[in-house]
């Protein structure tokens, strides 16, 4: 069952990749002024191109959902960062980008850290803490997600000295970056607690965390899309998929009862599997070769 589940995870990894890499060149032509605004959104929704992007990320949701019906939370969290290899691949076919040692060591990484995770990985689990408990935790996520929007407000209402802007603004940018983040670690959050409720047959919290899921996507987007405005997709993706790897594999225990102490080594392997799957994403993610397949789609897009 772990299997399939990985294999479903990976499906998502690609089609959530492929997407990003599509959005990000249609975000960078929406004025600045726009960012962390609905009005982002609004003029990206008119846009075709990121509409059909958009779609592909949202059919890999199902796969995500999928996986998570079959695998513990600890597994199919770094399984969703196998599909930057993909943009590694087209970098190197599509556009002659030649991979170098890093790329080497970051898919090395990558696939030794899925697979140890894979084989380490706790019994999957349809209970959950209380009430109490998974709102302190998805509270501790919420923050980052609105921190840069109430720190946007701020510096568009002052009227410090120039360099104190310049800092604001850089720190907006950054903030934006884990609040895409924390919001993707929201949604990977309560899609498997709607997977549990379906379990129980609770219908109706099912639906309470869909709704959930579908608002933190939704933020999680715009924020996305704000930081892809200002960076390089090779500076965003890094961190945030690190950020959306990281923070449910960490509450996993807390909220779900993924044991680790029933793990090889009392969690160890798994813990170092973990380490090792993340620094192979950071790696990848801010290879040149897989900028450059973003970069490309941008500049063909303008000519």
């Amino acid at each position: 069952m772990i299997g399939l589940g990985i294999v479903a995870a990976v499906g998502a990894s690609l089609l959530y990749n492929t997407s990003i890499a599509l959005q990000a060149m249609e975000a960078r032509g929406v004025p600045h002024e726009h960012s962390l605004r609905v009005s982002l959104l609004g003029r990206l929704v008119r846009n075709r191109r990121w509409l059909g992007a958009t779609a592909l990320g949202l059919a890999g949701w199902p796969l995500e959902i999928g996986a998570l019906l079959l695998a513990p939370l600890t597994v199919v969290q770094p399984c969703l960062a196998s599909g930057l290899i993909l943009l590694l691949w087209l970098g190197a076919t599509r556009l002659g980008e030649r991979p170098g040692l890093r790329e080497a060591v970051a898919v090395g990484a990558v696939v030794l850290g899925v697979a140890g995770v894979a084989l380490a990985a706790p019994e999957r689990t349809t209970e959950h803490a209380g009430a109490g408990a998974i709102a302190l935790a998805l509270v501790l996520v919420a923050i980052p997600v609105v921190a840069p929007y109430a720190l946007r407000s701020r510096v568009a209402g002052s009227t410090p000295s120039r360099g104190s802007k310049v800092q604001r603004a850089s720190a907006v940018g950054a903030l934006m970056v884990i609040s895409a983040g924390c919001g993707y670690a929201w949604t990977a959050i309560a899609s498997k607690l709607l997977t549990d409720e379906l379990a129980a047959g609770a219908l109706l919290l099912a639906v309470a965390w869909l709704a959930t899921a579908a608002a933190s996507e939704g933020l999680a987007l715009l924020s996305e899309m704000s930081a892809l405005q200002r960076r390089a997709a090779t500076h965003v993706a890094p961190t945030m998929f690190a950020v959306q790897v990281l923070v449910p594999v960490v509450l996993a225990p807390l909220i779900f009862g993924e044991s680790w102490g029933d793990t090889p080594l009392g969690g160890l392997v798994l813990v170092a599997s973990m380490a090792v799957a993340v620094a192979g994403t950071v790696l990848l993610a801010g290879s040149s070769a897989v900028g450059a397949v973003i970069e490309s789609a941008r500049s063909g897009d303008s000519e």
